[in-house]
């Protein structure tokens, strides 16, 4: 297990070189989306209004409040990914998005792209809003503000993370390695239980 800083937008390169099980921050550009945002791209098909290239993308539906033109964080907080899963392979072969932020992972489609065309799902710890509304150092634009909450984000951060590298470049999934960890242990858990 290796511990990385990075910036952002990322390198094909500096993808491939993260392996299952690294850790990860970040600073820079992220983009936040979710179901909403992916339907009116994908199924209603608008093209985002800003470039998505190389750039982390975090589910979420945050909690801002507009001052004027500009938008203020509450809380920004993550969401669980898999109902995401349709999305992403194209989020990634069309658009280069090249790390996927949020929690439980997601399935093999994606998986395949990502050794396919260099990118990663970063794990993040549930309950960790707080946490990640105070390393978003700004709200930079709302696209699609008709969607909000459910927008496409853009936030400047610093230190994002920690993060811990779930899905690679290389086809390791972490999360069904863990499955498959505990399927194995079953018949042992199971006669120690005396079941």
């Amino acid at each position: 297990m290796a511990e990385y800083h990075l910036k952002s937008p990322f390198s094909e390169e500096e993808i491939r070189k993260l392996r299952a099980g690294d850790i990860v921050t970040f600073d820079g550009l992220l983009f936040g989306i979710r179901d909403l945002t992916q339907i009116y791209m994908f199924d209603q098909n608008h093209e985002p209004p800003v470039s998505l290239a190389g750039a982390p993308c975090i589910h979420t539906a945050p909690s801002l409040r507009k001052a004027g033109d500009k938008w203020e964080k509450i809380c920004v907080g993550t969401t669980t990914s898999t109902r995401m899963e349709r999305f992403t392979p194209e989020l990634i072969r069309r658009y280069g998005v090249r790390a996927i932020i949020g929690k439980g992972g997601l399935y093999q489609g994606s998986l395949d792209a990502m050794v396919k065309y260099g990118a990663v799902y970063l794990a993040i710890v549930g309950g960790s809003a707080a946490l990640e509304t105070r390393q978003i150092e700004e709200v930079e634009a709302v696209y699609w503000e008709h969607l909000h909450p459910e927008a496409l984000y853009q936030f400047r951060v610093k230190n994002f993370g920690p993060l811990t590298v779930a899905m690679d470049s290389h086809g390791r999934h972490l999360y069904e390695e863990v499955k498959a960890e505990a399927v194995r242990r079953l018949p042992e858990i199971y006669k120690k239980l005396g079941v």
